[in-house]
């Protein structure tokens, strides 16, 4: 496998569930070497899977406040080893599983902005938005990627 994709969110707080939602688009794609998790959090059990790639993207929301736009960043693993039952920073998995299998593949870190994080699954229209742009984005990292 080379590439994995990993949507992260709470589907039942509106807007916080577009990373499940984008990830799960993707899987329905069925791109080959790319493989899709949709997610409610993080856990430390996915440093095997990030094991086994040469590509990880991380899709989550963001307060619209914090940052406005879609963001797409490179990420590099945290050496903190604070990790508890589920970890909402995938830096720490990344350290993790150069720690436990010896690899850190690519990664990047794409982040949809929000404004409705309310009970409920009404996605606001700028995370619709930014969902659309995420995906060009994902599929731009992993076309790139695999030049490389």
């Amino acid at each position: 496998m080379y590439c994995l994709v990993i949507g992260y969110g709470n589907t039942l707080r509106s807007d916080d569930g577009v990373g499940q939602i984008v990830a799960e688009k993707i899987a329905n794609f069925h791109l080959p070497e790319v493989r899709s998790l949709y997610l409610h959090q993080l856990t430390p059990e996915l440093a095997a899977d990030i094991a086994e790639v040469e590509l990880v993207i991380f899709v989550d929301a963001c307060l619209a406040s914090i940052a406005p736009d879609v963001r797409v960043n490179p990420l590099k693993p945290l050496s903190s080893m604070n990790i508890g039952s589920h970890t909402s920073d995938p830096r720490i998995l990344l350290n993790l599983s150069h720690i436990l299998y010896n690899h850190c593949p690519k990664a990047w870190w794409v982040t949809i902005p929000g404004e409705n994080f309310e009970l409920g699954n009404k996605i606001s229209s700028l995370a619709r938005r930014g969902m659309t742009q995420a995906l060009k984005q994902i599929d731009s990292l992993i076309e790139k990627g695999k030049v490389y």
